[in-house]
């Protein structure tokens, strides 16, 4: 059981925030809050406790979480390897952050929200963290939903499109030999191109898995999956598909969309390579010329 919760938890989850930017965010969660907490008034509340017409109640609750979203964001937007180690679990943990500090902050503004002499009290405090959290899950249960599904059509649609492009086409496999330097001056090779599948990131490492002899070899090498995409940058087939591969794509058979960005099938094995959403332009550019 403890297992299949940490599998789902560690499960790659679309990172929504980029290629969006902060006002349209803040303007999708500000309109939701609002119309929903002005039209539906969720909680009861009593009239005369308020200091104000409850529209600009109904406004100062719907900034709370756009103010937390401010300062939350220069986090996220501008830690670039986020979006690719974004899980299930880190999702959750930044939504239950995000809405716990909205239910702290609407309990610091209660005393200029409302005239109530316990506005203090841990009754109130317990109050206004259950309602954000009952009110935050819905509506940001809505905007998750609406653009994984957003995501995973546009991405299914156009693994499509390149689908049909890479048929018309073949990528034909370069006959090269290309010299590689490691980190370990004995451990140099020269890679034979034509034999080159993919290479996966492990640790300091990097796992080559080459054909020979119509099977599969892995050969480990100690280099950093970035010096070994710079000394390959000539080999045009060859390219980065995520943080933790390299992948040659005269090999390539299939393009998958989902909601994730795409996930590639090769020739001679099984081994199935995500294409990280930061590296889908060059992807797709990749393929189309």
């Amino acid at each position: 059981m403890n297992f299949s919760l940490r599998k789902i938890l560690n499960t790659p989850y679309p990172f929504y925030f980029r290629g969006k930017s902060l006002w349209q965010f803040a303007l999708i969660i500000f309109l939701l809050a609002f119309l929903f907490n002005y039209f539906f008034a969720p909680f009861d509340v009593n009239p005369a406790e308020h200091r104000m017409d409850y529209f600009w109640i109904s406004v100062i609750h719907s900034a709370t979480p756009v103010l937390i979203l401010i300062l939350m964001y220069p986090f996220i937007y501008f830690s670039p390897s986020l979006e690719e180690r974004w899980t299930i679990g880190k999702d959750i943990l930044f939504l239950s952050i995000f809405l716990l500090l909205i239910g702290i902050v609407q309990f610091l503004i209660r005393d200029l929200i409302y005239d109530n002499p316990n506005n203090w009290s841990w009754g109130y405090f317990r109050e206004e963290i259950s309602n954000t959290f009952l009110v935050g899950i819905l509506l940001v249960g809505i905007i998750i939903s609406v653009n994984f599904n957003l995501l995973n059509a546009r991405y299914i649609k156009e693994a499509q499109i390149l689908e049909h492009k890479r048929m018309a086409k073949s990528i034909k496999k370069e006959n090269l030999v290309i010299p590689i330097e490691t980190q370990v001056k004995m451990d140099r090779f020269n890679l034979e191109v034509e034999r080159f599948l993919y290479a996966k990131a492990d640790g300091n490492y990097l796992v080559l898995h080459l054909v020979q002899d119509n099977a599969i070899i892995k050969v480990l090498k100690r280099i950093s999956i970035r010096d070994f995409e710079k000394q390959l940058r000539s080999v045009k087939e060859i390219i980065r598909t995520h943080r933790s591969f390299v992948v040659n794509l005269s090999y390539l058979s299939h393009v998958k969309g989902n909601a994730q960005g795409y996930q590639l099938s090769l020739k001679e094995c099984d081994a199935v390579i995500p294409v990280s959403r930061n590296m889908i332009s060059a992807f797709e550019a990749s393929l189309k010329n």
